[in-house]
């Protein structure tokens, strides 16, 4: 008698900043190391204003991403992935996990009771994002992957930041390795950057969407689901806008780290 199939249940791939939490989880991480002495109140302050332009113009142009990734690059240059995985948690444990959309996390566990596999996709670094992940008791996550020599960071990456396009692939990629058919597969976004993802699935949602991914949904019939209010939205709003920020100015910061290593 032959055995029945298994049923292969099917895949949520969940965006991060502002999907999943309130915000940008860089700048948190960034304010995190500043408490610890890591940058100077002035290193947080200067890093927010790139990004304000980039959440204006609702997408970013390739040069700006290009020095985003550079200012990533300097960044970690030198650290111990060690200490970024114990940071990370720290930080999570402090800054982030009161962050969480709880609306969202309802969607993730409810994908979880059902069988489905929860992975988070986020251009920010994959140590961060599997923190997260285990923190939430998701099945894993996909980020931006940092090069590794001797347990430190080399200053350059494994392909290319997890943002944008690069996000269709890697979410491709693991439907086949996991052997999810992506029309059964959802995916949970609220940037217009994340089109290349949710157009991929078969159940794509906008989560407290930009006003252009907002009109997208609109315009297909995709689900819309959003958990801020007035007041709220606005208080997330300023976090939110300095993630690139964060990176952008990650290279003074790397100065300032290094400069006070060496003291």
């Amino acid at each position: 008698m032959t055995e029945p199939d298994v049923q292969v249940k099917a895949g949520a791939f969940f965006d991060l900043d502002n999907t999943l939490m309130q915000g940008a989880s860089l700048y948190y991480f960034a304010r995190g190391l500043a408490s610890r002495k890591y940058f100077t109140t002035g290193d947080l302050i200067k890093f927010g204003w790139r990004q304000v332009r980039f959440r204006l113009s609702a997408h970013e142009h390739a040069g700006d991403i290009s020095e985003t990734r550079q200012a990533a690059l300097a960044f970690i240059e030198g650290w111990r992935v060690e200490d970024i995985s114990r940071l990370s948690e720290e930080i999570f444990d402090e800054l982030m996990a009161e962050r969480i959309w709880a609306g969202t996390r309802a969607i993730a566990e409810q994908h979880i009771a059902d069988g489905d596999r929860v992975w988070l996709i986020t251009a920010a670094p994959v140590e961060l994002g599997q923190v997260i992940a285990r923190r939430l008791g998701l099945t894993g996550a996909l980020g931006t992957v940092a090069e590794i020599r001797n347990g430190v960071y080399t200053g350059r990456l494994v392909g290319e930041m997890l943002h944008g396009p690069a996000k269709e692939t890697a979410v491709r990629a693991l439907a086949a390795a996991e052997g999810f058919d992506l029309t059964d597969c959802f995916a949970y976004s609220d940037s217009v950057n994340d089109l290349p993802m949710l157009s991929a699935v078969g159940h794509p949602c906008a989560v407290n969407p930009d006003s252009a991914l907002r009109r997208y949904a609109r315009a297909n019939s995709w689900q819309i689901r959003d958990f801020r209010t007035g007041r709220k939205a606005a208080k997330v709003a300023v976090p939110a806008t300095l993630a690139a920020g964060v990176l952008a100015g990650a290279v003074t910061a790397g100065l300032a780290i290094r400069h006070r290593r060496r003291d």
